[in-house]
């Protein structure tokens, strides 16, 4: 049989069983990429959707924890990988929305190169400090960082994380000018902020909650409009001065781009299937979590939604002045 042949008849061998496996796809475990150290506030998050992620797919949902350079590394890794399925990732505001403003040379694009699946939880950040802060107000916390700025230092999760450009954000509105420690994650972090290595930072409530009722650190304020229930006595910047401020996070999945359709759509039905579970609802509740709205979970949602965030964190960007080569 002449070779002309042969690789046409390869060819279309291959098309015909690509449906075939895209229909039973998954037939292996597969990979949720999380690019942030674990510990942190999304690594936990992350590690409650997967065995529920796991039973609706009938295989195995692996964390895997790729974390560097604020989120970069496992972000890019998904974006390059190859889109069969295998590999997804836990992205959030800062890998999707402050990277694509805050770094000259992004290895990918996020409105772009990702195949969106379902945007699915968000949450306010909060101000927290070690414990023997002298301050427990957000004004007598300012004035305190004015009068003491050269020798204080606040840290972060990574130059460009949601914890840095947060209290970067903070700090612009509050006219504090501060010494930035940046770590690798939210965990180390955290817990240099509780051995006193470093006095506030600015964190997700999934984290700050149980550290706050724990009474290893102190939260002065929750960077949002409206408190929440979880703990009410925690005010807002907004009722303590800074009128509008509002700092959110949230997290979605994403697959590679040109990742087949099909299973877009499989992994956004078992992404809903446990988001509408009673396990997961209750312990989102209980970090302060909120899951996102039914008509919000969509793949052509998020893609929208991806878009207006990029668009809508570029001017805060620029007008705090951070910029990563």
């Amino acid at each position: 049989m002449p070779l002309i042949r042969i690789i046409a008849a390869v060819a279309a061998l291959l098309a015909a069983t690509a449906p075939a496996m895209t229909q039973d796809w998954p037939t292996r475990p597969v990979t949720m990429v999380v690019p942030f150290a674990a510990g942190g506030a999304f690594d936990v998050i992350a590690r409650v959707f997967s065995p529920q992620l796991s039973h609706s797919l009938g295989q195995q949902v692996i964390v895997e924890n790729v974390g560097a350079a604020a989120g970069i590394v496992g972000t890019n890794r998904v974006a390059k990988a190859t889109p069969d399925g295998y590999q997804f990732l836990f992205g959030s505001v800062g890998t999707h929305a402050y990277n694509q403003t805050l770094y000259k040379k992004l290895p990918y694009n996020a409105a772009t190169d990702f195949a969106p699946v379902a945007l699915i939880v968000e949450q306010p950040m909060v101000l927290l400090t070690r414990k023997d802060f002298p301050a427990n107000t957000l004004q007598e916390f300012i004035a305190y960082v004015k009068a003491n700025s050269a020798k204080l230092q606040y840290g972060s999760a990574g130059v460009g994380s949601t914890t840095h450009l947060s209290c970067a954000l903070l700090n612009s509105a509050a006219g504090l000018d501060i010494t930035h420690v940046p770590y690798r994650g939210g965990g180390p972090v955290t817990a240099d902020l509780i051995a006193g290595q470093i006095h506030y930072m600015c964190s997700n409530s999934a984290s700050s909650f149980p550290q706050i009722t724990g009474g290893t650190l102190k939260g002065i304020a929750l960077l949002a409009h409206e408190r929440s229930p979880l703990l009410p006595s925690l005010a807002t910047a907004h009722e303590q001065g800074l009128a509008n401020f509002e700092a959110i996070t949230w997290n979605a999945f994403f697959l590679p781009k040109d990742t087949p359709a099909a299973i877009v759509k499989k992994l956004n039905e078992a992404t809903n299937e446990a988001m509408n579970t009673p396990a997961i609802k209750e312990r989102m509740h209980e970090l302060g979590v909120t899951l996102v709205a039914p008509e919000r979970r969509s793949p052509e949602y998020l893609q929208k939604f991806v878009e207006g965030e990029i668009e809508k964190w570029a001017g805060p960007i620029k007008a705090a002045g951070i910029s990563v080569d």
